[in-house]
């Protein structure tokens, strides 16, 4: 006699809400993000667009019921995670894990390599003014920025980028969420500008971007 968890998907019902809990359940289960054609895979989907529909009908229930969380797009994927206002709380609870602590300095470097990756570190520590080669050893080490290449600037230096696992981390589908993006990562401040600013350190408008962008990063 055949098992139960055994049988065809077929003797699945299909319908909508069917669909919708398949989707549900491996989201659940998923412990990083799924981009929409593996998801249709393991939902026994058609394909990777009905499973965004069926991702938009699911967070469309959740804000509707008052649920304390909703599935995001991040990283390339979509994943199951509570809502933003209630990290405070969340962090209080020891089996999250480590929560992520870093420095002012440390969140300002984050920032910077955010905004002008691929970067140098020479380039980092011109529009900040001092050393970084720690703070980026330490990022490095807590998997938010990689090395992206080399430049062909003489000597081939390293180029620094943000890796997966800071999108991840902050809840990013795209780097383009990132605050005043759209501006910033044309380099209209962090980079063109930059040419009429005094060598040793930040803009005010640039000092304030990197503050707020830090800020976003470490409420997330």
């Amino acid at each position: 006699m055949e098992h139960p968890e055994n049988e065809r998907h077929d003797s699945w019902p299909d319908d909508d809400a069917n669909r919708m809990q398949r989707v549900e359940a491996v989201l659940f289960l998923s412990k990083e993000p799924m981009n929409s054609r593996k998801l249709s895979e393991l939902a026994d989907l058609e394909d990777g667009t009905q499973a965004r529909t069926l991702i938009q009908k699911l967070n469309q229930r959740y804000d509707r019921t008052g649920k304390a969380f909703q599935v995001k797009q991040v990283a390339g994927g979509y994943q199951l995670m509570t809502r933003p206002q209630f990290a405070p709380w969340l962090r209080q609870i020891e089996y999250t894990g480590t929560s992520l602590r870093l420095s002012p300095p440390a969140l300002e470097t984050l920032a910077v390599v955010a905004y002008r990756q691929p970067v140098l570190k020479a380039e980092i520590e011109s529009i900040r003014g001092v050393g970084c080669g720690e703070l980026l050893r330490q990022l490095m080490e807590r998997n938010l920025v990689k090395i992206a290449g080399r430049s062909s600037e003489l000597g081939n230096p390293f180029l620094y980028a943000t890796t997966r696992n800071f999108l991840k981390t902050f809840g990013l589908g795209t780097l383009d969420q990132l605050p005043r993006a759209a501006k910033l990562r044309g380099r209209e401040i962090l980079g063109e500008s930059q040419k009429n600013q005094p060598p040793n350190g930040l803009s005010s408008e640039s000092l304030s971007t990197i503050s707020e962008t830090a800020h976003y990063i470490e409420q997330e």
